[in-house]
């Protein structure tokens, strides 16, 4: 996978949560984003195996492919928050929080405003910074018809 140079991702805290939020600039328009935020097969080449309805309250949940360090993998339980297709998709979920897909087009393509607003301990501040930079870029990959090893990572202790 090739990396974006995008380090953009950054931190500000409200009250007991955190609001992570991440802006990427992608070559594609908004409605093919759209598809890759929202169609299973899609969302199974950069993020995890996907179960959604997508409709408001609708079911959202992603298992991600890679073991956490107890060998589990981890799954996210989540509904559909706020839906406004192509431009917008917010979730609530169990692990992340709120999550926010903002789609906006550009000249060349789209710019994605993601956010993630939660409860997040200091101790996994960087380690929750990157996965969502891992994702992103995996994200930008599988829009130029890539792959990502979403098991072994092996971009991981790069970034």
């Amino acid at each position: 996978m090739i990396d974006d140079g995008s380090t953009d991702g950054e931190v500000t805290r409200l009250a007991a949560h955190a609001v992570i939020r991440f802006e990427r600039h992608l070559p594609v328009p908004p409605p093919v984003v759209w598809v890759a935020l929202t169609d299973p097969d899609f969302l199974s080449k950069w993020w995890g195996e996907v179960t959604l309805d997508l409709r408001l309250g609708g079911q959202f949940d992603v298992c991600w492919f890679n073991a956490t360090p107890s060998g589990d993998r981890l799954t996210m339980h989540g509904k559909v928050a706020a839906l406004d297709p192509p431009h917008l998709l917010e979730t609530t979920g169990d692990v992340h929080g709120i999550l926010r897909w903002e789609l906006s087009p550009e000249s060349g393509g789209t710019m994605l405003v993601f956010t993630s607003t939660l409860e997040l301990p200091e101790e996994f501040r960087s380690r929750t910074l990157a996965g969502w930079h891992f994702h992103l870029m995996a994200l930008r990959h599988a829009l130029a018809g890539g792959t990502a090893d979403l098991v072994e990572l092996p971009e991981w202790p790069a970034i």
